[in-house]
């Protein structure tokens, strides 16, 4: 990079390429930033010719960007392989898509940094995207999965570029920890059908969009034959469940309380009323569960570590 010191004119014209007559009726002024522990020195040039001082400031901008990931990619090399047991799940609905995604760090002091909730709102905006662009015909729903290799290709979402590792990267060089994205769920729905949510510990990310935080989460999809008034409700109350119960499957109405039959969700006893089953909860409210997913933070890191 040039010397600060050096001549202007030399300065500019090593950056960016002279046209002629380009500065004849042209003044210039000079602004000097600093990110990431670089300094940038620029000179931006007014005069009739105002569309020279558009192409400073975007180089200037994509230059900074680019010195960022790299630094952030050399962060990321020096701190890989340090446990990421913290972290936050990221909730996200729109239309009749819904996302789960979990994105890891070391400690719960980063998990509660603006800028690490942003990267989970970018991995969520990420996923959902990849989701709605999906080309299926749905007669009923759909549920997908992607591991830490497929999220980290996938593009980083409308507000930012390129793809999520490369968010990632910058949110390592940022804040100066080790983070991963671990996974994500999706689900569609077409019309009959309905998806309940819930994140315990719930906060709302600083976003204009819907994304809801937090260290559980559940999706539970119902199907229902009309549109109820109070099918959200219902809905939060479902999630609860699941991310209370931790249910493996979820059963049938028909299976009996007791021995494996507690791993149903249908069959375990109501979390917020145990004197009856889940199921006898949902029968009299004109929906069916169909379907559910649960993430919980740092699920099976503990496990990895002993195996």
């Amino acid at each position: 990079m040039a010397d600060p010191r050096s001549d202007p004119e030399s300065e500019s014209e090593s950056v960016f390429p002279r046209e002629v007559g380009l500065f004849a009726d042209s003044y210039s002024e000079k602004s000097r930033f600093s990110f990431c522990g670089h300094v940038l020195s620029i000179t931006q040039n007014f005069g009739s010719r105002l569309g020279v001082a558009a192409r400073v400031w975007d180089a200037a901008e994509s230059w900074l960007h680019k010195q960022a990931q790299k630094e952030g990619w050399s962060r990321a090399a020096k701190l890989h392989g340090r446990k990421t047991k913290e972290g936050l799940i990221g909730l996200l609905q729109e239309g009749n898509a819904t996302v789960l995604v979990e994105v890891n760090c070391e400690t719960d002091f980063v998990s509660r940094n603006v800028k690490f909730q942003q990267l989970v709102q970018q991995v969520a905006l990420g996923t959902l995207m990849h989701c709605q662009n999906l080309k299926d015909q749905l007669s009923t729903y759909s549920k997908g999965f992607l591991n830490s290799s497929e999220l980290s290709e996938l593009p980083a979402g409308p507000e930012s570029e390129g793809c999520l590792k490369d968010q990632l990267a910058l949110a390592i060089g940022k804040l100066g920890e080790n983070m991963t994205l671990k996974r994500a769920a999706w689900v569609k729905v077409p019309a009959g059908f309905y998806v309940g949510s819930y994140v315990h510990g719930a906060m709302h990310s600083p976003s204009p969009h819907n994304l809801v935080l937090g260290k559980y989460g559940a999706m539970v999809i119902c199907e229902t034959s009309e549109r109820r008034a109070n099918l959200e409700d219902l809905g939060r109350r479902l999630g609860q469940h699941v991310v209370g119960m931790a249910p493996l499957s979820v059963g049938s109405l028909d299976d009996e309380p007791g021995g494996e039959a507690e791993t149903k969700m249908l069959s375990q006893p109501y979390l917020l009323d145990p004197s009856i089953t889940l199921g006898q909860y949902v029968q009299p409210q004109g929906v069916s569960v169909v379907d559910f997913v649960r993430f919980e933070c740092g699920e099976g890191e503990e496990a990895a570590e002993d195996e």
